[in-house]
């Protein structure tokens, strides 16, 4: 969770998302824009939820009882959309996960709550990518965990340089998945992605 932060009232959220309109050349007062400052708050409510959620809390609820099943565990293709904590613009992308179990597995609905609730806060991807591998290494107690983020920023693209179809990997390998080539191997083969060290 975020640390304590200074309470901002609605009323004054509101009237910065005005001062923003107005300060871009926008006459907030006129029709099309008079409930934006309503309908920014929600949005930021959803796009932001990940302030108010443990993600940990997620993996506390786990299975034991898997007939002895100690092999990867892989969830591919998590969807996500974060925003950057520079410039405040969307990051659209897909996670994939994979962990070693030790003696307990967690549903896999579970690992893309966590995606979740790490992604809806400003974020880098170096950040979120490690936030996840962390959570999962830490709760699960797992051998090992794989965790690789391709993602678009729009930072990149609808700003700056605008350079389109530009997307920027990022990967966390812990435990066996960073000593052992072959298992980590095994885990870009399962996402589709070729070992670079091979």
């Amino acid at each position: 969770m975020a640390g304590a932060q200074p309470k901002v009232s609605r009323r004054a959220a509101e009237a910065a998302v005005r001062t923003l309109l107005g300060w871009a050349g926008e006459d907030p007062r006129r029709e099309g824009l008079r409930d934006t400052p309503q309908r920014v708050l929600e949005a930021y409510r959803d796009w932001f939820s990940g302030y108010q959620i443990d993600p940990a809390a997620y993996l506390r609820r786990t299975f034991e009882e898997v007939g002895g099943y100690d092999e990867m565990v892989v969830l591919r293709d998590i969807s996500f959309e974060s925003h950057c904590e520079h410039h405040m613009a969307p990051i659209v992308g897909r996670v994939h996960i994979g962990y070693l179990p030790a003696d307990k597995v967690v549903g896999i609905s579970k690992l893309a709550r966590v995606v979740d609730g790490y992604a809806r806060r400003f974020q880098v991807q170096e950040k979120l990518t490690a936030q996840i591998a962390d959570c999962i290494t830490d709760v699960l107690k797992p051998r090992g965990v794989g965790v690789v983020v391709d993602a678009v920023h729009e930072c990149m693209t609808t700003r700056g340089v605008h350079k389109r179809g530009v997307s920027m990997i990022t990967s966390r390998m812990t435990g066996t998945f960073r000593s052992d080539a072959r298992t980590r191997a095994e885990f870009l083969r399962f996402i589709g992605m070729p070992d670079p060290e091979t």
